[in-house]
């Protein structure tokens, strides 16, 4: 059954023995961030890696307060959140929906009738203010303050106190989908925060839409094309468009809200890479098995999580820009100070007594590693689709995600490696990755030490590397440009005559079966371990 809301999923992790209480004193100043990646760093390189969810119930400075942590920080707790024993079992449910059996008659048509009408039953449904959680209290105006929430600040050289795990909710002024995206946002005073979404993410198209209708003419709609978010193009190219268009576009606003505290399915979508088309709402009903509840925000024209703990709405006006950062990222490195756009908060609701949902990012593993695991499996089937010759992919937590990702295929032509390539760095934010390593169907992926046999013994590096130029993720520091640099391929195949390896291309060591066989039943009898 389907978490209603977080705290329904705090009680599930209590029962399963994966929550721990804190009722010391904490500061939410840097002393929460260090608890959290300790604990997420727990039983690090074993089954069991990831220590527990944690509930800080002193919070310094915010009497009353509590604070959810590392609630995704092991393979287990992920596998609960999403309800299943295995990532897999959501990957063969998508195959499903992606593969269904082709009826051949009456009785098949009927068969596949459930299955429709399973699907029709995850989109969202709206319900009434007086029955959505997340209305209990509601603030405007003066009584708007966004100091009161426990925000948090979870490395030295930060820029200030960062929301880390927000749902930002925008619309398509085209197509008036929902877009539900995870942006960090730093606090900068009672009402108004900065809007980290990075020029290729969706809500930044979102505004380029806007900005382009905003703009009287066409060539100042271009120079505007740079003013979402990220690199220093932002900030010069709004020096370069005619200070009566900067009029025109500050007096118009894009309708934003921000839900914090959302059940487990609702969170983890919003950082999904789904096509612009998908609804995270509707992605979130599938994992969950059941329809999200929303409810009509207040100020805004958006439909918002309604068993929330914190919705926040407000707007961020077009053209206008503020520094952001430092940031202690995922990465492991901080990103540096940058203009983003400025979200200025009209309305909080939230529920009474509500818990504050954070989490603490940098050098792996630490729990967005998890989050991304769970992407790469459930995702895969999608992955197949485009590219049905992949067999597997891992995309190994130290290479936060856009850095590394290893890939198995089975090879049925000369160059075929290098087609996988290019298919990926075709494939919507795929695209970022800087390094992808290419190898047989019969090489484990998710065995790190056996795709470095394979890759450091079956490559000629003139040969079978290769490099080419594209976007590259905003967080990429070593980038020859801000979001565009270059990405290497290895191909870590078996080459074959037709690549113009004429050598004999020797078998890798086997046991035979039969013998290993007979060991394994000897083996408790040897005593050697």
């Amino acid at each position: 059954m389907a978490y209603t809301d977080l705290r329904e999923w705090i009680k599930q992790l209590e029962r399963a023995g994966e929550l721990r209480r804190i009722s010391q004193q904490v500061d939410p100043i840097l002393e929460m961030a260090e608890i959290a990646d300790r604990a997420a760093k727990l039983g690090r390189g074993t089954p069991q890696a990831g220590g527990p969810a944690l509930l800080f119930e002193n919070v310094k400075g915010h009497p009353g307060a509590q604070v959810l942590m590392n609630q995704f920080g092991s393979l287990r707790r992920m596998q609960m959140a999403l309800e299943v024993d295995s990532l897999d079992e959501i990957a063969g449910r998508i195959r499903t929906l992606l593969h269904p059996q082709m009826p051949t008659g009456l009785m098949d048509k009927l068969k596949m009738l459930p299955m429709l009408a399973e699907v029709g039953s995850f989109f969202p449904k709206v319900i009434a203010a007086k029955d959505a959680p997340c209305k209990q209290v509601v603030q405007r105006g003066d009584a708007v303050n966004l100091l009161e929430l426990p925000v948090l600040k979870t490395w030295p050289q930060d820029g200030g106190r960062f929301i880390t795990l927000p749902c930002v909710i925008t619309r398509d002024p085209k197509s008036g989908k929902r877009n539900v995206g995870m942006y960090r946002m730093q606090v900068y005073d009672e009402r108004s925060t900065g809007m980290h979404w990075q020029r290729q993410k969706v809500a930044a198209e979102h505004m380029r839409d806007r900005l382009r209708t905003a703009s009287a003419s066409k060539s100042a709609a271009v120079d505007l094309m740079a003013i979402t978010a990220g690199g220093t193009a932002a900030a010069s190219s709004l020096d370069s468009v005619p200070s009566a268009t900067i009029t025109r576009i500050r007096g118009s606003r894009m309708e934003v809200a921000v839900a914090i505290g959302t059940d487990p399915a609702i969170t983890f979508s919003a950082i999904v890479p789904a096509p612009p088309e998908v609804e995270e709402y509707l992605i979130a009903g599938f994992l969950r098995q059941k329809p999200v509840e929303l409810v009509k925000a207040e100020t805004v024209d958006l439909e918002v999580p309604a068993h929330a703990e914190y919705i926040l709405e407000g707007y961020v006006e077009l053209g206008e820009l503020r520094t952001e950062g430092p940031f202690g990222d995922h990465t492991g490195f901080y990103t540096m100070q940058d203009e983003y756009p400025v979200f200025h908060l009209t309305c909080i609701t939230h529920r009474r007594n509500p818990i504050y949902a954070a989490t603490v990012v940098g050098k792996p593993p630490m729990e967005d590693a998890w989050m991304g695991k769970a992407v790469e499996r459930i995702f895969l089937p999608l992955m197949q689709l485009t590219l049905p010759e992949i067999r597997d992919v891992n995309l190994p937590a130290e290479g936060v995600f856009h850095n590394l990702m290893i890939v198995s295929i089975r090879k049925s032509y000369a160059g075929h490696a290098r087609k996988v390539m290019n298919g990926i760095w075709a494939m919507g934010q795929a695209m970022f990755t800087k390094c992808i390593i290419v190898v047989d169907e019969d090489c484990d992926v998710q065995d790190v030490a056996e795709v470095t046999l394979r890759t450091a013994n079956n490559i000629d590096p003139e040969r079978d590397i290769q490099f080419t130029l594209g976007p590259v993720d905003s967080l990429d520091h070593a980038s020859r440009l801000p979001n565009f640099g270059s990405k290497m391929g290895i191909d870590a195949t078996r080459k074959w005559p037709a690549e113009g390896f004429t050598r004999p291309w020797p078998p890798m060591l086997e046991m035979d079966a039969e013998v290993k066989a007979r060991v394994d039943a000897l083996w408790s009898k040897l005593g050697i371990a």
